[in-house]
């Protein structure tokens, strides 16, 4: 547990004295010096006015040593990145920012696809994929882009950037909405998603194009979730309606049937 150390942490990053921060929360100063010390152990009251008070999550003052992260990760934190699912482990983003403090926007290629489905929560990882940066995305929201593979998405065409806003809160998805998952098994994942956490643990992921099948996946199976955002390619969309794909299925049956009683013409 690393509750005491943490708390004291964070009040020196913020300059603050411990009468400065048990005024704030309305808690006697031997009290808190009580916790910070680790002499005392507070209840799930206090627990919750240190939460609201550094806007950090009662299990990462908890469980996570934040005297142990790297600069990068405590500035997310600090910024909200601070992701708790119930039932999950604890997730902490790791990301990199530029000059100015601002979040970058890192790209996954194809090629680093593999790589980052290890190295996600890996700051030394993160810090050598290349960024660019968007000025028409909001600066308080985290995003990263990602190459996709294959034609599960069609119209969105392979070698396509997709582009996804960090999600915090897992229940919050929405149906039908599109999102780039990451997976223990299968890696990076885009599809559109049917939100069922609540009532079963497990998302319903459809692909748009209709070849491809329905499938589940439980949350214990997923690290990360980036909501759609736009994406980029150099390809024109090519048009895959399902009534096309109908009609396309219906000739081809037809170029067969004909080829069939050709060959037995011919015999």
């Amino acid at each position: 547990m690393f509750f005491s150390s943490n708390i004291k942490f964070m009040r020196k990053r913020r300059g603050r004295t411990q009468d400065d921060v048990a005024g704030a929360i309305n808690m006697k100063r031997s009290t808190l010096s009580g916790y910070e010390n680790n002499v005392a152990h507070p209840g799930m009251d206090s627990l919750i006015l240190f939460s609201n008070y550094f806007n950090i999550a009662i299990d990462t003052l908890i469980k996570i040593d934040l005297t142990k992260l790297p600069e990068s990760q405590l500035r997310q934190i600090e910024r909200g990145y601070d992701v708790y699912l119930k039932g999950s482990n604890l997730r902490v983003l790791a990301t990199t920012v530029n000059k100015e403090n601002e979040d970058n926007i890192e790209l996954v290629s194809e090629k680093a696809k593999a790589g980052y489905t290890s190295g996600f929560a890996d700051p030394e990882y993160i810090s050598i994929l290349p960024t660019f940066r968007l000025p028409f995305l909001s600066r308080q929201k985290k995003y990263r882009t990602f190459q996709i593979s294959g034609d599960s998405m069609l119209p969105i065409p392979h070698g396509a950037w997709v582009t996804g806003v960090f999600i915090q809160d897992w229940t919050s998805l929405r149906d039908r909405d599109a999102y780039i998952i990451l997976t223990m098994d299968e890696g990076i994942v885009f599809k559109v998603v049917e939100n069922r956490i609540k009532t079963e643990g497990k998302l319903v992921l459809h692909s748009l194009n209709p070849l491809y099948p329905v499938y589940d996946i439980n949350t214990r199976d997923i690290r990360e979730i980036w909501q759609f955002v736009h994406y980029i390619s150099p390809k024109i969309p090519e048009n895959i309606s399902s009534e096309n794909y109908h009609l396309t299925e219906t000739v081809k049956k037809l170029q067969h049937d004909i080829l069939a009683i050709q060959t037995k013409l011919n015999i």
